[in-house]
């Protein structure tokens, strides 16, 4: 039962770390004036195409598909950022208790990976072509994602 309650507090750390992700993205498009991305829907069209989800594939050029790749691109980022705070559970349950200023820039850096590889995988963004603006602009909050969710779970650990 004990691993369950702390699969549940990783999820739930992923999920603050996902919400403070999202404020740090949304903050730095308000300063920036810059526009959402939307290599997310690209991603997800990709992946629909592969796996044969007509609501969502790329040839489908209308306004509604357009939307639900959007939709589906988002709601990727949140299982995405749960699914990280459960394998951080998982992972602290075994390793035990590490730093949590060093585990939340480790799960920062953890959660941009699972975030970043099937955008890489399906071809939708390609990492080599980004600038230095671009870089810091998945990087910090990735990082603000990290130290959340670690903070998150190590409060709820103890």
């Amino acid at each position: 039962m004990s691993e369950l309650r702390g699969d549940f507090s990783g999820a739930a750390a992923g999920a603050v770390g996902t919400t403070v992700l999202n404020a740090v993205t949304y903050g730095d498009m308000l300063i920036r004036g810059r526009p959402a991305s939307t290599v997310p829907a690209k991603a997800a069209g990709i992946l629909a195409d592969r796996l044969g989800i007509d609501a969502l594939r790329t040839e489908n050029d209308d306004q509604t598909a357009e939307n639900r790749r959007s939709a589906t691109g988002a709601l990727l980022g949140y299982v995405t950022g749960i699914g990280v705070g459960v394998g951080y559970a998982v992972a602290r349950s075994r390793i035990g208790a590490a730093s949590p200023l060093h585990a939340g820039l480790l799960l920062g850096l953890a959660a941009m990976v699972a975030g970043d590889g099937p955008i890489v995988a399906t071809g939708a963004s390609d990492p080599t072509t980004w600038s230095a603006a671009d870089w810091l602009a998945d990087l910090v909050p990735h990082l603000a994602y990290g130290l959340a969710a670690a903070a998150t779970f190590e409060a709820g650990a103890g």
